[in-house]
């Protein structure tokens, strides 16, 4: 059924509405800007013990990395045992009252863990050993 007079030629539409998809790509951004700042991501891979209890994560923390084959990592930097001690007192004159957070690998010696609480104490750091809530592993 034609409504229309003959003729009357039919016209594409000379604008699009842009305005939902604005919408729409407005959400997704804040959305993916959101959760992205709930994601800790310390590039070093380490299997640490679980816990059922968590500390949360705070800007005045010195984080020291221990992997399985005993690297050390103060922050993202790797250093070696003896270069510890040095580069967690940067760390400490950076961020005063800073907590000492030891993310040791479940495989690592404790030796080495020992070690790096040792030099905390001797800071006179707050000494926090980081784990993973229980059962956050299959």
């Amino acid at each position: 059924m034609e409504f229309r007079p003959k003729s009357e030629s039919r016209k594409p539409l000379a604008m699009f509405s842009q305005s939902s998809l604005t919408d729409i790509v407005l959400l997704l951004l804040i959305f993916f800007l959101l959760t992205s700042s709930f994601v800790t991501n310390f590039g070093i891979k380490v299997e640490v013990p679980q816990s059922d209890s968590t500390a949360e994560p705070d800007p005045t923390y010195v984080n020291v990395t221990i992997t399985a084959d005993g690297d050390y990592y103060v922050g993202s930097d790797r250093v070696s045992r003896a270069e510890v001690a040095n580069a967690i007192r940067r760390e400490q004159m950076a961020k005063p009252n800073a907590t000492l957070v030891i993310r040791s690998d479940k495989n690592a010696k404790v030796d080495d863990a020992v070690h790096v609480m040792n030099i905390g104490k001797v800071l006179e750091m707050g000494i926090l050993v980081a784990t993973e809530p229980a059962g956050a592993r299959n």
